[in-house]
């Protein structure tokens, strides 16, 4: 019994922490941190914390204010008080770390989670997958090389009535699909004009803000959540929002990220204001046999027959095909036939919240199995291309 023993103890030793974290993380709790504690961020937290095989072991945030929201979040939550980061590369370098979620925001999606990959740990990063096309590649090549599970926000690949929608679709349950539309038509007031300032709040370090990004002074509108609205930082509604239901739209055409041309127009319309991304924007993506349409709508409207405001809002996707169409949106899914326009299906939606998607990603750690992952970081980047190629048709003001 003692030679067992000392065997047992030698054998433990020898292993690294990292293998030895590993190896408990396949039948205990995943040890994660989540990297960027803004509103998405403190969902992450409430998403982690009902997941019995998940430790929130740490946050990051450039932001020492955000630091201590989501420490007291996750003491709240768990009864655990979290290791507290401020730069995401001593995360990385932390062998307890098992895998990173990453609610950052869009120009630091694909550094961070390639800097992720080649420090061995999994990531969720949330959507769009990336800031341009280049580097939704870059990511995909770093996953596939290092052997990561790389998970992206797509949180509509693990909704039940969305899977089931898509499923009937693929099916012929409208019959052949020659169309569908995306909408984004979401309420976003102006944001005015804010000045530049010589030197950033108290507690922020504003040059780690930026990273990849070009160096700015602070400007009120070009941190928290106006960052997407800034071209160095995001990507408009298209990439924001509408990355949602441009993933939904794909998915449901089986299409790919190449399509024979595409044309964007729209602007910014009505407000005066620092934003640089259009709030009204058409987008047409031509594949020969089908067509794909997105709108975004930032404006007073109103909604779609099939996709109605709730609220300010009217957000969804709509598929037409030979024998008939769809409606899709968060309440759940219609399908009507033939020339009467029948309504034959109507399908409510479940409770809606990201811990499914999550649970699925963590599935993913524990098996080492990337076919378990719904939104695979190649899907997830071949959804934000169209948005971008969307953006590039718009800001050159041609078709590609």
């Amino acid at each position: 019994m003692e030679n067992r023993r000392d065997f047992i103890r030698t054998a433990a030793t020898a292993l690294t922490a990292a293998s030895y974290s590993r190896i408990l993380g396949a039948n205990e709790r995943v040890n994660l941190v989540i990297i960027g504690i803004g509103g998405r961020g403190r969902s992450h937290i409430s998403s982690y914390a009902e997941l019995a095989d998940c430790r929130i072991a740490g946050i990051c945030d450039v932001n020492q204010a955000a630091q201590e929201r989501g420490e007291a979040l996750v003491l709240k939550a768990t009864n655990q008080k979290p290791k507290i980061f401020s730069d995401m590369r001593k995360v990385f370098e932390d062998k307890e770390v098992e895998a990173v979620s990453m609610p950052t925001p869009n120009h630091w999606h694909a550094l961070g989670t390639i800097w992720a990959c080649q420090a061995g740990k999994d990531v969720y990063v949330e959507k769009p997958a990336c800031h341009n096309i280049y580097e939704g590649r870059k990511m995909v090549e770093a996953a596939r090389k290092y052997k990561r599970m790389v998970m992206v926000g797509s949180q509509s690949r693990s909704t039940a009535h969305v899977m089931k929608a898509m499923q009937l679709l693929h099916e012929g349950v409208i019959g052949k699909l020659y169309l569908s539309k995306g909408l984004c038509y979401k309420r976003r007031a102006s944001i005015g004009h804010k000045p530049d300032l010589d030197s950033p709040p108290p507690g922020l370090n504003w040059d780690m803000f930026l990273g990849p990004a070009p160096m700015r002074k602070f400007n009120e509108n070009r941190f928290a959540y106006n960052w997407h609205w800034f071209w160095d930082t995001g990507n408009g509604d298209l990439g924001n929002q509408g990355v949602h239901q441009m993933d939904v739209v794909r998915w449901g055409l089986g299409v790919d990220a190449r399509p024979k041309w595409v044309f964007s127009s729209g602007g910014k319309y009505i407000y005066d204001d620092d934003q640089e991304t259009p709030n009204t924007q058409t987008v047409t993506l031509d594949y020969g046999d089908k067509q794909l349409v997105f709108e975004v709508r930032g404006l007073f409207t109103g909604g779609e027959s099939g996709v109605e405001l709730r609220g300010r809002n009217a957000i969804g996707n709509l598929f037409y095909g030979s024998d008939g169409w769809m409606a899709l949106d968060g309440t759940g899914f219609r399908v009507y036939k033939g020339e009467s326009r029948e309504k034959v299906m109507d399908q409510p939606s479940q409770r809606g919240d990201t811990s499914p998607h999550m649970a699925n990603f963590l599935k993913a750690v524990k098996t080492r199995d990337a076919k378990h992952l719904t939104a695979e970081v190649e899907i997830g980047a071949d959804s934000a291309a169209l948005c971008h190629l969307g953006n590039i048709s718009y800001r050159l003001g041609r078709k590609l």
